[in-house]
């Protein structure tokens, strides 16, 4: 059973909740406080989940805007993902090759290769764009 989408309910969701850009902490709270009701919420209607990917949509647009993530580069994300894990140069070498090849990748003197990120994606078990 597909359900329709109703104009008049999602203009009453829009009108109680009066979702805009948002420009305080306080507005922030309140939106979030509402998108967290609907995450929640068993069995969302078609117009409430619309309302809740709208909600999401300015919640991470604000999010950027104050806190902005970091980028970081190949070299730093396994640099990071080899210290949180516990993982050697030595455990790398059936990754990307060689000894010397894991060396001089590990001290940013040889990048990493799409092959040899996306074996780096399958042995961390993250997305191989993070060593691209």
């Amino acid at each position: 059973m597909t359900l329709t989408f109703d104009t008049a309910a999602y203009r009453d969701l829009l009108a109680a909740t009066i979702p805009r850009p948002i420009e305080s902490e306080e507005e922030y709270d309140r939106l979030l406080a509402i998108t967290e009701r609907l995450h929640f919420k068993p069995d969302c209607t078609p117009e409430e989940t619309a309302l809740y990917q709208l909600l999401v949509t300015l919640i991470e647009s604000y999010e950027q805007a104050i806190d902005p993530i970091p980028t970081a580069s190949p070299l730093e994300m396994l640099t990071y993902l080899m210290e949180t894990s516990g993982t050697r140069q030595a455990d790398l070498v059936g990754i990307l090759g060689s000894s010397g090849v894991v060396s001089e990748v590990v001290n940013g003197k040889r990048a990493i290769s799409k092959a040899q990120a996306k074996a780096l994606g399958d042995y961390f078990k993250v997305s191989p764009s993070l060593f691209i």
